[in-house]
């Protein structure tokens, strides 16, 4: 008996109903993030590349906290509850109770399989469709294959079962092919075997691999088909697995970018998230994340030792040993290096963010530079800019925060502090040292003015017994020495 090869309709169903404990963590495990997306995440954008009917994630422990994940990677997906019994074959029958009257082939899918790319999945149901089978499973090979079910053959060579390790005998637990827990069942068998599953096994729980066996034994086809890469089809179970599969995608993605005609000078030290993007001639030099949205336009050059996080960078922008979040960089700017730029900086085409300046909430213009050992807070600068070394816009009252705002072709003297909310005009300047309390007008000097005064004796009278005070009495006493000396030529 075989099923009908005709219907090619997809349903895909993603286990998210585990703990983890594993993982050791209050976050559920398919919550954790790898390549800036949940592990759930990339499940979920494999399930919906390959445009299914309908994709149903089953979810159990903390499933508030997983819902809202999936709602946040697939709004269209159906989301179901496991029950009080147990297993993976429990969990896609709740599933299946979400797609009535489907007839098509379902897609089981493991929320904790990150690694597993869209053209091995679709390998997956060709062969699937072409051997006209109920189930098809994907396997892989492994040295060492502790821990995972192992696909039992029989005389053949054709799937026979699978049996979890905690069931294997002594040779079965030797087979090193093994379940990698992604499967495509013909929807009608798979509903009428999981009714005669049971939970009479080492772990009481209701296994989908005994859907296998159950097949088999009604002289059903059930194939397999290998993984081209058995890191690829692995499971992420604790935090050593966590990183290696972190690692195993992000040189993925790094080859991806680099033969896109991005220049990556050291892939090992370069983290790129799959949910940024890179245009052609962009330079990443060692030590640099992109991470999460960021976007860099062509010809721009990253790092060394450079994180942006959900930043845009325009073209042919340099930013080196810096740090930014949510932040726009314009085309041609400069920023670092020992930049921060704090969420809401928007710096403009050909600008400048120099070395030690930190910035939050603030437009600087085109070719404005803030240079060097500034702080620059909720502030808009006009075109044209230069703020002195050490420019402060003290944007705090301790009560309310206030703007500050500066004109175009302002050019600011060293140490400035400007007390908002206060507003300098266009072509305005200041003089070093100056606190700039109130507005300038356009085309005026702002000065702050004290004479200098020099209290002689000071540090001799009230620091007694000090080095100062011993070097100053030194000094005092040459220079007396000096102008009798000087006396006595006249």
């Amino acid at each position: 008996m075989t099923h009908n090869t005709d219907d090619r309709r997809l349903a895909v169903i993603v286990l998210a109903a585990g703990q983890g404990t594993r993982m050791k963590s209050s976050l559920p495990k398919v919550l954790h993030r790898i390549g800036g997306r949940t592990l759930v995440g990339h499940v979920l954008d494999h399930a919906q590349s390959l445009q299914p009917e309908k994709v149903v994630v089953v979810v159990r422990h903390e499933r508030d906290l997983v819902e809202t994940a999936v709602r946040d990677a697939a709004p269209e997906a159906v989301v179901v509850d496991q029950d009080e019994v147990p297993g993976t074959g429990r969990a896609v029958e709740v599933a299946l109770e979400a797609l009535p009257g489907f007839a098509g082939d379902v897609l089981v899918l493991s929320a904790d399989v990150p690694l597993l790319e869209v053209d091995t999945i679709e390998q997956l149901l060709d062969a699937h469709r072409a051997a006209a089978a109920a189930a098809t499973l994907l396997s892989a090979h492994l040295d060492d294959a502790t821990g995972y079910g192992r696909v039992i053959r029989d005389a053949d060579g054709e799937v026979a079962r699978i049996v979890e390790q905690k069931d294997a005998t002594p040779d079965e637990a030797s087979v090193t092919e093994i379940n990698a827990g992604v499967y495509v069942f013909q929807t009608t068998e798979l509903r009428s075997r999981l009714t005669q599953v049971g939970t009479a096994n080492a772990q009481g729980e209701k296994y989908l691999t005994d859907v296998i066996g159950l097949l088999r034994e009604s002289s059903l086809t059930v194939a397999a088909a290998a993984a081209p890469s058995a890191e690829t089809a692995l499971g992420v179970n604790d935090r050593v697995q966590l990183s290696e599969a972190a690692r195993v995608l992000n040189a993925r993605t790094v080859r991806r970018w680099q033969l896109e005609g991005a220049t990556i000078l050291d892939p090992a030290t370069t983290w790129i998230d799959v949910t940024a993007t890179l245009a052609p001639d962009v330079t990443v030099l060692p030590n640099t994340h992109i991470l999460r949205a960021t976007t860099v336009g062509e010809g721009a050059t990253i790092g060394p030792d450079t994180s942006l996080v959900d930043c845009e960078v325009g073209e042919g922008a340099v930013v080196t040993r810096a740090d930014a979040t949510l932040a726009v960089i314009g085309a041609g700017a400069n920023v670092g290096p020992f930049a921060y730029l704090r969420p809401g900086t928007y710096l403009g085409d050909k600008g400048k963010i120099g070395t030690f300046v930190e910035t939050k909430n603030s437009t600087i213009g085109e070719r404005s530079k803030v240079p060097h050992l500034s702080y620059i807070g909720d502030t808009t600068i006009g075109r044209g800019v230069n703020l002195g070394a050490g420019a402060i816009t003290a944007n705090y009252d301790d009560l309310t925060k206030h703007r500050t705002e500066i004109g175009d072709e302002v050019h600011t003297g060293s140490h400035n502090v400007f007390v908002a909310p206060v507003r300098i005009g266009d072509g305005a300047k200041t003089g070093a040292g100056a606190v700039v309390r109130k507005d300038v007008p356009a085309g005026a000097l702002a000065l702050s003015v004290a004479p200098q005064r020099n209290v002689e004796g000071w540090v001799e009278k009230n620091r007694p017994g000090t080095g100062a005070a011993d070097a100053a009495a030194k000094a005092r006493s040459a220079q007396k020495a000096d102008d009798g000396a000087q006396e006595e030529d006249r």
